[in-house]
């Protein structure tokens, strides 16, 4: 099980309903890229952040594993508003107005992620897939992802496995084993993928498959109560971002 995912299920917010979380994470997303980045995304980065510590509950350390991932690609696209290719600087220029493009991209793409997270963090794919159902989703498309989803987490783990072997058995000492372990690798992950697709296919044939996977769901009610404070947090902050805005300089 991936570490994000472990802590979903950990979550202090696990049994609230998945409509609940994703107003509050998403509408933090919409309102990072929708609302001026300063002091709009500046904001919303910080109150996703305050929410992911506190009341969610997400411990520092794994949040930053999580975080640093998207925020290198934030912080890579936004290098590249800095120059510009050809005019009258020549091939490669420093922009005009570089660093201020830049930094409003930057504002605006990490604050987007922390509100993603935010959803991810606290609610488990497990609850979500079989829930899109009810909202109108095609159910073969939301087997196909819960397959694919579990399937995933086994592949991961066999790589994992072949790979602790491949190092007992010395195959990582050099440039040349690593290349062959790797090689290997990807043969056997291959291999086991197909099997295990194989395994899974008999098995839901002996069970009587019809076309639906049916799992069972937590019971959870949406919460008015939840739902209305995170409308209100969102509206407090385009209001605060239209009261404070002021250009970035």
């Amino acid at each position: 099980m991936l570490p994000i995912d472990a802590a979903a299920h950990g979550s202090r917010w696990r049994r609230r309903h998945p409509v609940d979380k994703a107003v509050l994470g998403l509408g933090l997303t919409v309102l990072a890229i929708s609302l001026p980045p300063w002091p709009g995304a500046a904001l919303v980065l910080v109150t996703a952040l305050a929410v992911l510590l506190g009341p969610a509950g997400v411990p520092g350390r794994r949040l930053w594993r999580a975080y640093r991932v998207p925020l290198g690609f934030c912080v890579t696209g936004a290098l590249t508003l800095l120059v510009q290719v050809g005019g009258p600087g020549g091939f490669v220029s420093p922009a005009e107005d570089g660093p201020l493009r830049a930094g409003e991209l930057l504002l605006r793409t990490s604050a987007a992620s922390l509100g993603v997270l935010l959803f991810a963090f606290t609610t488990p794919m497990s609850d979500l897939l079989p829930r899109l159902v009810r909202a109108g989703v095609p159910a073969p498309l939301v087997d196909v992802a819960l397959v694919t989803y579990r399937m995933s987490f086994l592949l991961l783990d066999s790589v994992r496995r072949v790979r602790e072997a491949q190092a007992a058995r010395l195959g990582h000492t050099t440039r040349a084993a690593t290349w062959r372990s790797l090689g290997g690798l990807g043969a056997t992950a291959f291999v086991r993928s197909f099997d295990r697709a194989a395994r899974l296919q008999t098995g839901l044939a002996g069970r009587g498959y019809d076309g639906t996977l049916r799992v069972l769901v937590p019971e959870a009610r949406v919460s008015v109560r939840f739902t209305a404070l995170s409308v209100a947090l969102l509206a407090a902050l385009a209001a605060l971002t239209l009261v404070l805005e002021r250009p970035l300089s």
